[in-house]
């Protein structure tokens, strides 16, 4: 375009000169041209201002959209800030504090104060971090925390305020030189977890330590014991609670365990440890003893502090404990073995009749040893079928003839030989076998008393823990006759009062379906528990068992005839059957036979046999009974069928099988 102005200036000049002749139609054409080109660079122009425009524009928009987006990025922000559940502050590389959040204040009770500007010293000073109230752990604490936030590196830091409150203050260096700090507010986390700390090593009715706590500082005692000095352990097992707990109920029960607590945190020191082991279990550590400390007048003010009857919300309860104690370094002197001795002693101590205590010595580690042998041989024994029932002949007075059989359970262990019923049977109701062996037995039974002649009666004895199972007894019971095809009124099941003291109002229920099953019930062992009329009273029985210690003492003790006349005339006016057991001479069959017992049982007739036995003893018990009381003749022995020694007349428990032992009697002295 510049080329083309300077031509056309050139042509102009010389169309000015005379001596020049002029080419009007170039001239003319270029002129046209230069208007041409100006065109061209004015649309030229104007394009690019139109593009530059839109340029424009679209930059003005793209920039509206950063706002945009940095405003709602920035209401997030302050929204985030603002609801974080910790307390967050930012200062620049002055240590001016930048930004702080509402949590920030209100952590700190500094609402309406302008923080944003301050050093760190005036945020401090306004009581930041509660650092500058006064107290000498703040001032230690405001240190670390100045310490903390001159730091280059990241870093935390726990305080505790002054008003209880426990916080994590986090540190976060910035690249410009300032930090970032966040406040953590522990308090409520910190007392969660010490809570549950304290519920993990601490039983929650009681509020005692548990098994675990009493672990641990037993552990320590025995580490720490100062020369010379002793700890002790006492191990304690409440009698009779069980049976309070069912009768009056749990909540009652529970309350009976908090009054125990009472009474046994009365009684000890402030620095001796009374622990809940579970259940009725409780343990105590007497830590520290010198060599004149007597642990027996602990254990005796113990046993009688938990004799004294409790009041359960107007209800009297009596209970009593039994306690097993064991002695470091005597008896051990680490915590298992310590333990171990104190658990055996206070089985010692329940074996001894309850409501005692008891110390350990080496002799009960022998004997637990032998129990545990015993128990693996018991479990065996029922995987292995190596148990027998023998049968012992129940005599009718009246009828002069035997009326049944009441079955005896027997094992005859490979290793042992015939093991006799006192010796397992409590150790099957400890382990609870005897439930299966129970059930084993009835239906065994039942089989074999359809292979007698006639209809001879079927005695089973049941335990207090088949009838904890309630309708699994009933279930047993109607199996055992279905499958067998006995009748159910040639069924009685043998019940002792422990029985009817475990459970009273479920055990009634039972006994009562079992009744309308047409199955006879009698009460066994008659006149040694506590409460036998109420019994009587509580549910009809069709008969009743006088207990063999009352019968074998019948022609010495005056005590003796009178309870057996006073029981047998009560069942004669209650219209209940009566059997007199452990009759072994014929003195004391005369003496029964006048007091108007319906039946007898005893060695004098026959000792327990075996199943295959009966059909030949009934052979030789044919003979009548004798009729003159004042001279009575009776049936006639078996081979060594007299007097026995008598076996102590205290029992374990109820037993689904127990009788005498297989004893061989003396022969008796005929009467003159």
């Amino acid at each position: 375009m510049a080329d083309l102005h300077r031509l056309l200036t050139k042509q102009l000049v010389r169309a000015t000169r005379p001596d020049r002749s002029v080419d009007l139609d170039m001239l003319c054409q270029m002129v046209s041209l230069s208007y041409q080109e100006e065109e061209r660079d004015r649309k030229r122009i104007d394009r690019a201002n139109l593009l530059m425009a839109e340029e424009i524009d679209a930059a003005h928009r793209h920039l509206e959209r950063l706002i945009e987006t940095l405003q709602v990025q920035n209401t997030r922000f302050e929204a985030a800030l603002e609801n974080m559940s910790q307390g967050l502050c930012m200062f620049d590389k002055d240590r001016r504090m930048v930004v702080c959040n509402r949590r920030y204040l209100d952590m700190f009770k500094l609402q309406g104060v302008d923080l944003v500007g301050q050093s760190l010293a005036e945020v401090t000073r306004h009581g930041c971090c509660a650092l500058s109230a006064g107290a000498e752990g703040d001032c230690l604490a405001s240190e670390a925390y100045l310490t903390l936030a001159l730091s280059p590196t990241r870093g935390m830091l726990q305080h505790d305020c002054p008003d209880g409150r426990v916080f994590i203050i986090a540190h976060e260096p910035l690249p410009d030189g300032g930090f970032v700090h966040t406040f953590d507010d522990i308090t409520a986390w910190r007392a969660a977890n010490a809570k549950m700390a304290r519920m993990a090593s601490h039983d929650a009715l009681t509020d005692l330590p548990n098994r675990l706590l009493l672990r641990e500082r037993l552990d320590f005692a025995l580490t720490h014991r100062a020369s010379g000095h002793s700890c002790a352990l006492l191990c304690l097992d409440l009698d009779r609670f069980k049976a309070v707990n069912d009768s009056l109920g749990h909540p009652a029960g529970d309350a009976l365990l908090q009054q125990v607590t009472q009474r046994l945190r009365q009684l000890v020191r402030g620095t001796d440890t009374v622990a809940r082991l579970g259940g009725d279990e409780f343990a105590i550590l007497l830590d520290n003893l010198s060599p004149s400390t007597k642990v027996e007048e602990l254990a005796e003010r113990l046993v009688s502090a938990i004799e004294q009857p409790f009041d359960l919300d107007g209800q009297t309860a009596n209970i009593g404990v039994s306690i097993g104690i064991a002695i470091a370094p005597r008896d051990g002197n680490d915590s298992l073995a310590l333990i171990k001795a104190a658990d055996l002693a206070l089985y010692d101590a329940k074996a001894a009749g309850r409501g005692c205590f008891s110390f350990f010595d080496a002799g009960m580690d022998t004997a637990a040893q032998g129990r545990r042998r015993l128990e693996i041989d018991l479990r065996r024994a029922l995987k292995e079928d190596e148990f027998q029932l023998y049968y012992q002949p129940l005599m009718n007075v009246g009828a002069q003839n035997v009326s049944g059989f009441e079955a005896l359970l027997r094992w005859n262990c490979p290793r042992r030989g015939m093991v006799q019923p006192d010796v397992f049977i409590p150790m099957a109701e400890e382990l609870g076998l005897i439930v299966p062996m129970g059930d084993w037995v009835l239906r065994r039974a039942c089989l074999d008393a359809m292979q007698w002649p006639g209809e001879l009666m079927l005695a089973v004895n049941v335990s207090a823990k088949q009838f904890l199972q309630g309708g699994a007894l009933i279930e047993s019971v109607q199996a055992a006759l279905r499958v067998s095809g006995l009748p159910a009124e040639r069924l009685e099941l043998e019940i002792t009062e422990t029985v009817l003291m475990d459970n009273t109002h479920a055990t009634i229920d039972t006994l009562y379906r079992l009744r309308e099953l047409g199955v006879h019930i009698v009460m066994d062992d008659f006149g040694i528990g506590y409460s036998s009329l109420a019994y009587l009273r509580s549910f009809p029985f069709d008969k009743v068992k006088i207990d063999k210690s009352f019968v074998q003492e019948i022609e010495h003790k005056s005590d003796a005839m009178a309870i057996v006349r006073a029981v047998s005339g009560l069942c004669s006016s209650l219209g209940i059957a009566s059997t007199a057991e452990g009759v072994e001479t014929s003195e004391q069959l005369r003496l029964v036979t006048a007091e108007d017992c319906t039946e007898v049982q005893g060695y004098l007739f026959s000792r327990p046999i075996p199943g295959a036995d009966i059909p030949r003893l009934l052979e030789r018990l044919a003979l009548p009974l004798p009729v003159t009381p004042a001279l009575p003749q009776p049936l006639t022995p078996l081979p060594n069928s007299a007097h026995i020694e008598r076996r102590s007349t205290r029992r374990v428990a109820a037993k689904p099988s127990e009788c005498a032992p297989d004893v061989q009697p003396q022969p008796l002295q005929q009467p003159h």
